[in-house]
């Protein structure tokens, strides 16, 4: 199954939806007193899910076409997003950044979340060197401790697709990376959050961006320095990963800092990252002067 936050012409909260193809049905059109958001769903567990699969059998709820809905971000309000970088040797080496031996790990802020298709800003004067990052987005789906990478993919719900942007001039000249990746509207997801059972492994999947019409990664989750699994094994050990927290796994090489010419994100840029099975992501980009 399929989920999505959407906001129809005649409401402007997000509402909770399953997506049939190019159609969606309301939850609250399939269940009384249904959740209201992906962060309910997934806290009531695998009853909750069974119940919307259940209620979807030859049901005659309304039918929305997606084109006439605007998307919110496919998480809304998670416990946490955690990031991991230089989770690919090819991205590692071209920002000239070691692979260490465990992990490097950083917290994105939720007011960086944003929708598919919605426009992120930000002023001149903070960075004209804006990035994008294509990055498998993992929820985790009952409460992980102390797991190990064997067992790790049973505690995950769905995957997503996360757009990273990187302020690099910040990056570079700060410590920590929070910030520099948690401007408003820096992490994009969606458009849709896919169920674990539609991807049936997370380490054979395409992933892709296109900048202005122009590809500009091109590789495979298998490329992961570590696996889902083992990403979920090793924050395990050291923080409970509650319902719901989102993680996003690290980048592919192909960014725009490391090319020659280099390739940010200008004024009016539409940038697309994608990865087969789960969704196509775009976002719009304005510069403020």
């Amino acid at each position: 199954m399929r989920f999505a936050h959407l906001r129809r012409p005649d409401s402007p909260s997000a509402l909770l939806a399953v997506v049939e193809r190019d159609d969606a049905i309301l939850v609250s059109d399939l269940v009384d007193d249904g959740p209201t958001s992906l962060q309910q769903l997934i806290e009531r567990g695998d009853s909750g899910l069974a119940e919307i699969r259940s209620a979807l059998e030859g049901t005659t709820a309304p039918r929305h076409p997606l084109g006439g809905c605007d998307f919110a971000s496919a998480v809304l309000a998670p416990p946490a997003v955690l990031a991991v970088g230089l989770n690919y040797a090819a991205h590692s080496s071209e920002l000239g950044l070691k692979t260490d031996t465990a992990p490097t790990v950083f917290t994105l802020w939720p007011n960086s979340l944003t929708g598919h298709q919605q426009t992120t800003s930000w002023p001149r004067a903070l960075s004209e060197a804006v990035d994008y990052e294509a990055e498998l987005g993992v929820l985790i789906g009952s409460p992980a401790k102390n797991v190990d990478a064997a067992d790790a993919l049973s505690h995950v719900w769905g995957y997503t697709v996360v757009n990273d942007i990187t302020a690099r001039n910040i990056q570079f000249a700060e410590a920590q990376w929070s910030r520099c990746k948690s401007f408003d509207g820096f992490t994009p997801t969606g458009p849709f959050v896919v169920t674990a059972d539609e991807v049936a492994d997370p380490q054979d999947l395409h992933i892709w961006t296109v900048v202005d019409g122009h590809t500009v990664q091109d590789a495979s989750t298998g490329q992961m320095v570590r696996s889902v699994a083992t990403l979920i094994a090793h924050l395990s050990q050291s923080l409970t990963l509650l319902p719901g927290t989102l993680i996003s796994t690290g980048s592919p090489g192909g960014a725009g800092y490391s090319r020659d010419p280099q390739i940010f994100l200008r004024d009016r840029s539409t940038v697309t990252v994608g990865i087969d099975g789960i969704g196509e992501l775009t976002t719009h980009c304005r510069i403020l002067d």
